[in-house]
C-alpha cells in the first residue's frame, strides 16, 4: 500500500512538473503597438520561493494557497526592456491586487517607470480601489482612472503595537527581559503598557523621513503640494462631504486622480490608443508575466565557467540551523557562501539583505563566512532592501561597500534576550513542578519552574558582552571610532538617507548600483553577474513537512515541564539571544 501511494505521489509530481515545463515552452508573441499590462498580485519579492513541482504538489494536497508573486528585479528589467521595445506602445498599470511591497521596492519601480516615460511612451493607471502603496505605484503614470465605486485610502505611516504587560501580570507570567539599547523596542510590548518616550522619538524620526519622501514623490507626479496631500488626509470627512460622500469624486476634486471610468469605459479608451485584440474582445495587450518570457532577465543567466559576480539574496528573519521558506537559514546561507568562496570563477559577492534581524548566533556564523570570502580576495558588496536592521546590519557591517535605498530601515544596533516562565500561572491552577538537582542551574529550561537567579544574572552579563561585540563589529567594519558607534547604536533605527550621513552606509543606490560597484572592484564587464540560489531537494521539503507534528509535541512537552527545553533553544538560537528589530512588515505603507 505504501509503495503504491508513493508511486501515485511521484506520478502526480511528474505531471505537475510536466505541465509547468509545457507552459514555459509555449512560444509567446508580442503584438505590434500593444499595451504592456503590469497588474501585480500578491507580493513583490527579492528572490523566488522554493516552489519545485514537488513542493507545489504538497501545497495543493494540503489545500494551501500558492502565493502569487513577482520578483522586483524582473519588474525593473521588464519595464526597461519595454521602453526600448518598438512593439510596446503603452504601459498600463493596475496595482489594485498588489498586497505587499516595500517602499524601497516601489521607489525602484517608480524610477523604471520614469525611464519608460522618458522614452516618449505613455503610462496609464486604472484600478477599482487603491491603498497607500498601490496609489504610490499608480501615481507614477501620466493619468490615473478610478472605478466610480472606488476609493483611495491614504492614512499616513505609523507604528502601533499591542502592549501586554498587564495581561502577563494577570496571567502570572514572568517574562524575563535582557536587553541593551535605550531605543531597542522589540521587547517593549512585554515590558510596558505603552511605548516609551525614547522609542517614540526614534520611530518619529524615521517615520517622518519616509512619509515626507512619500508625499514629495506623489506631489511631484500629481502636480500638487505635500501640504495639500496631508490636508486631504487630516480633514477627510470635510472633503468627502464636499464631494457628496463619493470617495471617487473626492479623489478627482483633490487632484489625486484624472477621471472616473468603469471597466468597460477603460476598455474602450485603451482600444482607441492601441486597437482591438485579435478576438476583438479587449484592447491589444500582453501581460507582464508573458512579456517577461520573451526577454532576457537580468542576472538570471548562471554564467557557468565564466568569471562573474555572485548575487545572493538574504530575505527574512535570521534563524539558526535549517530554516523554512521566507527565512534566512544560517545553515543554508553558509553553504552558499562556502561554494562562492571555493569557486574560482566567482570574483566578488553582492549580498542583497532584506531582514529585520534574528538570531545573534546565526548572524555571527554568516558574518564569519563573509569574512572568509573577503580573506580569499573576493570583495563583498551589500545592497540593502526594505530593511537591514539588527542582525541584518550585523551581516552588512564588514562589507567593502554598502548601498541602501533612501527608504531602507537600518541600524537598530542592540541585543535582546527573552525567557518566559509560568511557575506562578501553574500554581494558580494547583500545579507545582518540584524536584531535586545537582547544581543551582539543574532546573533551567522548565517553563513550569522559576528561572534560577544565577542564570538571570549570567544572561545579562552575556547580553552585555554580545552588545559590545556588535559595537566592535560595526566600528571595525565601518572604520568608525567606538564613541561614534555607541551614539549611533542603542537600538536606534535610521532611514537610508540618515544612515549615509551617519556613516553606516556608503551611498544610496539600488541592487543594480551594487552590482556595478562589485564588477568595477574586480575589473569585470558591467552586468556580468548572476544570482546564486541553493536548490532544496524535494525529499528535504517532504521530511520537513513530516517534522511539523514532532516540533509541536516538543513545544507541548516544554510548556508542561516534561522536557528539559534544550530542543526548543537549539531550534531557535543556542543562546536564546537575538539581535532583532520589531519593525513594521514590508507592506506597512499599504
Amino acid at each position: 500500500m505504501l509503495v503504491s501511494s508513493l508511486f501515485l505521489f511521484a506520478s502526480l509530481a511528474l505531471l505537475v512538473g510536466g505541465l509547468m515545463a509545457l507552459q514555459r515552452e509555449r512560444e509567446v508573441e508580442v503584438p505590434d503597438a500593444c499595451a504592456l499590462v503590469l497588474a501585480p498580485q500578491g507580493r513583490i519579492l527579492e528572490k523566488e520561493s522554493t516552489l519545485t513541482p514537488f513542493t507545489t504538489l504538497l501545497q495543493i494536497l494540503n489545500s494551501e494557497e500558492i502565493p502569487r508573486e513577482l520578483l522586483l528585479q524582473d519588474i525593473l528589467t521588464g519595464i526597461r526592456a519595454a521602453a526600448q521595445d518598438d512593439r510596446i506602445k503603452l504601459l498600463v498599470i493596475n496595482p489594485g491586487m498588489l498586497q505587499q511591497a516595500g517602499l524601497n521596492q516601489l521607489h525602484d519601480i517608480a524610477k523604471a517607470i520614469e525611464e519608460f516615460r522618458a522614452s516618449g511612451k505613455q503610462v496609464i493607471a486604472f484600478a477599482d480601489t487603491l491603498g497607500q502603496g498601490q496609489y504610490y505605484l499608480a501615481a507614477q503614470s501620466d493619468a490615473i482612472y478610478l472605478n466610480p465605486m472606488g476609493s483611495i485610502m491614504l492614512r499616513g505611516f505609523g507604528v502601533f503595537r499591542l502592549h501586554i504587560r498587564d495581561l502577563l501580570d494577570r496571567l502570572a507570567v514572568n517574562f524575563h527581559i535582557f536587553q541593551v539599547g535605550s531605543a531597542k523596542s522589540a521587547a517593549e510590548p512585554f515590558m510596558r503598557n505603552s511605548m516609551s518616550p525614547e522609542v517614540k522619538e526614534d520611530n518619529k524620526g524615521w517615520l517622518t523621513q519616509l512619509w515626507n519622501g512619500y508625499c514629495s514623490d506623489i506631489a511631484k507626479q500629481r502636480n500638487i503640494s505635500p501640504q495639500h496631500l496631508n490636508e486631504t488626509i487630516n480633514h477627510l470627512a470635510r472633503y468627502l462631504q464636499g464631494a457628496g460622500g463619493d470617495p471617487a469624486v473626492m479623489a478627482q476634486q483633490q487632484g489625486l486622480i484624472d477621471g472616473v471610468w468603469t471597466r468597460e469605459e477603460m476598455q474602450h479608451a485603451l482600444q482607441k490608443i492601441v486597437g482591438h485584440n485579435d478576438k476583438e474582445t479587449s484592447f491589444k495587450q500582453i501581460s507582464f508575466s508573458r512579456y517577461l518570457s520573451t526577454i532576457s532577465l537580468d542576472y538570471k543567466d548562471p554564467l557557468h565557467d565564466q568569471e562573474r559576480v555572485a548575487i545572493v539574496v538574504a530575505q527574512g528573519a535570521i534563524v539558526y540551523g535549517e530554516g523554512s521558506e521566507g527565512q534566512i537559514s544560517s545553515a543554508s546561507l553558509v553553504r552558499q557562501l562556502r561554494k562562492i568562496r571555493d569557486d574560482a570563477n566567482i570574483k566578488a559577492l553582492v549580498l542583497r539583505i532584506d531582514s529585520p534581524g534574528g538570531s545573534a548566533f546565526a548572524s555571527e556564523l554568516i558574518r564569519q563566512e563573509l569574512l572568509l570570502i573577503q580573506e580569499a580576495g573576493k570583495p563583498v558588496v551589500v545592497s540593502m532592501g526594505a530593511t537591514a536592521a539588527s542582525g541584518g546590519y550585523w551581516l552588512a557591517a564588514p562589507a567593502d561597500r554598502i548601498f541602501a535605498s533612501p527608504n531602507t530601515l537600518t541600524g537598530s544596533i542592540g541585543v535582546i534576550g527573552m525567557i518566559p516562565s509560568f511557575e506562578n500561572s501553574f500554581a494558580k491552577m494547583g500545579m507545582v513542578n518540584d524536584g531535586i538537582g545537582t547544581t543551582q542551574l539543574a532546573d533551567m529550561g522548565y517553563a513550569s519552574r522559576a528561572v534560577p537567579p544565577e542564570f538571570l544574572r549570567a544572561m545579562q552579563v552575556h547580553i552585555d558582552q554580545i552588545y559590545r561585540r556588535f559595537l566592535e563589529i560595526v566600528a571595525q567594519g565601518r572604520k568608525l571610532p567606538m564613541s561614534q558607534v555607541e551614539e549611533l547604536a542603542q537600538g536606534k533605527v535610521w532611514d537610508g538617507v540618515r544612515a549615509v550621513e551617519m556613516g553606516l552606509v556608503d551611498q544610496l543606490g539600488s541592487l543594480d548600483d551594487a552590482v556595478l560597484a562589485a564588477t568595477a572592484l574586480v575589473g569585470l564587464p558591467q552586468g556580468q553577474a548572476a544570482y546564486i540560489r541553493e536548490q532544496e531537494h524535494p525529499a528535504e521539503v517532504f521530511l520537513r513537512k513530516l517534522g511539523g507534528p514532532r516540533s509541536t509535541l516538543n513545544v507541548l512537552h516544554w510548556f508542561l515541564g516534561t522536557s528539559s527545553g534544550a530542543d526548543i533553544f537549539l531550534q531557535s538560537d543556542p543562546h536564546n539571544i537575538y539581535s532583532h528589530s520589531l519593525l513594521p512588515p514590508a507592506d506597512f505603507v499599504f
